[in-house]
């Protein structure tokens, strides 16, 4: 087992360590017992993972002792509601879980989203574990505490800051992913080699048959790599207020790619068009070395990842979702762009994003 720490700045004592190794869902019990004791365990699951793991998962963990409830709901990342949220919150008040209780995130990038929100908010915050069943999970979704829900007028719109007690990245889990949903996550592995680590980078590179085939070295060189790198960032700044808005690249575009596809095109497929594109227009504005969006597009090809927005998405809507992004400053879109393969572009000083212009978003995306 490989242990990576996040230690946080401004809540030192909300430290975690992210635990990385076969098997370790064998060891739920013990892990809770150390890292996360409570009277109760809410496991929240979606209705995929909790008939594949989550029924076993709560059979074992009540086994040793603890009281257990399983509580899903529907797959999918259009599930991703205040709807559910409600919904979760109010059956596990229902089933009488005080705030001697702790929640379990068992599943993918949408459980550890909804789940950490739940354990956000149920009665006012209450301890949370993320078990994360995908590679996109295991590498992103389920460290830095984020959670939340997307609502109209845009993705993770609403939700909360709350840092797990453990990450748990059973690496046995992924043999059980398909490769649609492999190459999904392989997309935020290219983006942590692009904004913090060329060597890491150049073995995706030189080595994507072998991730691809699920070779387990392969796998658990992607995994730790990327689960130091997001660690990293998030240790310094845990609420998003500089550096980490590095961790964006791809997402302003890919989470409007997402909306505007009403959730049919994966989280993970729309990062990858979005970093090609966005690396691009990096290159357009002077920002990037030469080579880079090619370099880019080329590993994402290889991982089988698309690189071009979806036929049927307008240009027009896709600049009107990106109006609701996050990162929006005084009206105006800013991305974090790449200044090349393992550079991020910007500075404290500076800032970590650049405004960019809706012109020049439009030229890079109609340029197919």
């Amino acid at each position: 087992m490989v242990t990576v720490r996040v230690p946080l700045r401004e809540q030192r004592d909300a430290s975690y360590n992210i635990l990385i190794g076969s098997g370790l869902v064998r060891e739920l019990d013990k892990i809770l017992a150390r890292d996360c004791p409570a009277a109760a365990y809410a496991i929240i699951s979606d209705t995929h993972v909790g008939k594949l793991y989550g029924e076993s998962l709560a059979t074992e963990v009540s086994g040793a002792g603890f009281q257990v409830e399983l509580f899903t709901f529907p797959t999918g990342e259009w599930n991703k509601t205040r709807d559910t949220w409600a919904s979760l919150s109010d059956r596990m008040l229902a089933a009488h879980f005080g705030r001697d209780c702790a929640v379990i995130a068992l599943g993918g990038g949408v459980v550890n989203d909804i789940g950490g929100f739940v354990a956000a908010t149920y009665l006012r915050g209450v301890p949370l574990v993320q078990v994360p069943t995908s590679l996109l999970a295991m590498i992103d979704s389920s460290i830095g505490g984020k959670t939340g829900v997307d609502v109209p007028a845009g993705k993770n719109l609403l939700g909360a800051f709350h840092q797990p007690r453990v990450v748990v990245a059973d690496l046995d889990l992924l043999g059980s992913l398909s490769s649609v949903q492999l190459s999904a996550g392989l997309a935020e592995a290219v983006k942590h080699g692009v904004i913090a680590d060329a060597e890491y980078f150049t073995f995706l590179e030189r080595e994507y048959a072998a991730i691809f085939a699920k070779d387990a070295r392969a796998l658990e060189r992607v995994v730790q790599r990327s689960v130091e790198i997001k660690a990293h960032v998030v240790a310094e700044d845990e609420r998003e207020a500089g550096k980490r808005a590095i961790l964006n690249f791809g997402h302003t575009i890919g989470h409007a790619i997402e909306a505007t596809s009403q959730y049919e095109v994966l989280h993970g497929e729309a990062v990858a068009i979005g970093m090609v594109y966005e690396s691009r227009l990096a290159q357009t504005l002077g920002i990037a070395a030469p080579g880079t969006a090619e370099r880019v597009a080329t590993v994402l090809e290889r991982l089988h990842l698309p690189l071009e927005r979806p036929d049927e998405s307008r240009v027009d809507d896709l600049i009107e979702a990106m109006r609701g992004d996050k990162k929006v400053r005084a009206g105006a879109i800013r991305l974090a762009l790449p200044n090349q393969i393992g550079v991020p572009h910007g500075n404290d000083a500076a800032g970590w994003t650049v405004a960019v212009d809706e012109s020049s978003l439009r030229q890079v995306l109609v340029n197919r």
